[in-house]
């Protein structure tokens, strides 16, 4: 009997900006030149081929690919179409499946919005941070809030029906009044998606050398913008369903919850992660590297570990699991978590949880466990306590 087709995730990582935000730790930069970019974009072609051929071997399909970054809208149109041509030609990709493209709104014009749709790109993600551009500033984006509304305007018209607008709340200049201003202006332009994230101010950005001089809210406003900001878009018809994200019904990131779910997925380009087989794969995290590296190996289990490689045991994915799975609407699914692992989840966490219950951080049912919405907030707290982090 033939072995059903395992579906996965595929992550894209595209680490080029035009700048460097001063709170962002993620694995970006500037690139050197022209040449570094093209080279860079030659190596994630190479690489998708090779881990393609891999997956086709052990009877993969794709249903959900995310482009990321960095700022993936930098490249060029001819960039693009290389890319996503490549993904197609080597996976096994469903005609359902989810395909996101982050975009930054100073590096999306009409030309590149059609190009994505023509590509197979059927889900934006636009990061726009703030309605209000001395808090742009104050997050030294390069971007104004009238660049924003042009390239979401631009998407809509290029055929784009699904859009997430990224949010923060917690940042420089901000007041709870201009926070939930910035939502409103979000919400009246009907996204089916928006991301509302908190700063955290991360070790070894400009934000955290110089946080003693930054003008953030206080403890009382940020947990007012996070409680308003959720009941605002609540009533604006966006279900909250994991603890940063909302969504119009049916539009919550497929590819995110597989994260979420702990499901397998797998991760091209420098410093890109993977999830599979009981197996967590890390890339090299430096450009240069990573294209002489990919450019010069074609065996598959070392491109898709170019760094490093840990064997997941089920102590460390029951705990993922139920980390993860607390955070979204749906919580942990007792059944679920007791087909995956062998053994009740109330015979293991119900003492754990259950002063939080009472507390009214955590509701627990027969059915499922997952944060209220003051739990959500203090999640990280509550987490460490009883996962004994």
């Amino acid at each position: 009997m033939e072995k059903s087709a395992k579906r996965i995730g595929l992550y894209i990582h595209v680490p080029f900006c035009l700048h460097k935000c001063a709170y962002c730790d993620f694995c970006s930069a500037v690139p050197k030149d022209k040449l570094q970019k093209e080279a860079y974009v030659d190596a994630l072609v190479s690489d998708i081929e090779h881990t393609g051929k891999k997956m086709s071997e052990d009877n993969v399909i794709v249903d959900s690919i995310y482009v990321g970054g960095g700022t993936p809208s930098l490249l060029s149109k001819r960039e693009i179409e290389l890319l996503t041509d490549t993904i197609y030609d080597s996976f096994n990709v469903t005609e359902d499946a989810e395909f996101t493209f982050e975009a930054n709104p100073a590096t999306l014009d009409k030309g590149k919005a059609k190009c994505l749709i023509d590509s197979g790109v059927n889900r934006l993600s636009i990061g726009l941070q703030s309605a209000h551009d001395n808090e742009l500033d104050a997050l030294s984006r390069i971007h104004t809030f009238k660049d924003f509304l042009q390239s979401y305007r631009t998407a809509r018209k290029a055929g784009f029906e699904n859009i997430n607008i990224d949010v923060m709340y917690g940042i420089p200049e901000q007041t709870l009044e201009s926070f939930l201003e910035t939502l409103r202006i979000v919400t009246e332009l009907e996204p089916e998606h928006i991301s509302m994230y908190g700063l955290r101010i991360e070790e070894g950005t400009p934000f955290c050398v110089h946080q003693s001089e930054l003008e953030l809210p206080d403890e009382d406003t940020e947990y007012a913008m996070y409680r308003q900001g959720r009941e605002l878009l609540i009533d604006a018809g966006y279900a909250h369903y994991e603890i940063s994200n909302y969504a119009k019904k049916g539009r919550g990131s497929k590819h995110n919850l597989k994260y979420w779910r702990c499901e397998e997925y797998i991760g091209i380009g420098v410093a890109a992660h993977s999830f599979y087989e009981g197996k967590r794969y890390a890339k090299i995290s430096d450009v240069d590297r990573y294209i002489a590296y990919v450019c010069g190996d074609e065996n598959f289990e070392n491109t898709i570990s170019a760094r490093s490689v840990e064997q997941i045991d089920q102590k460390t994915l029951e705990c993922e699991y139920v980390m993860l799975g607390l955070r979204t609407s749906q919580g942990v699914v007792k059944a679920q978590f007791e087909q995956k692992f062998g053994f009740s989840f109330d015979s293991k966490y119900a003492e754990r949880i259950k002063e939080y219950a009472e507390a009214g951080f955590i509701i627990d049912t027969e059915r499922a466990c997952t944060f209220s919405p003051e739990g959500l907030y203090v999640s990280n707290r509550i987490l460490a306590d009883i996962l004994d982090l």
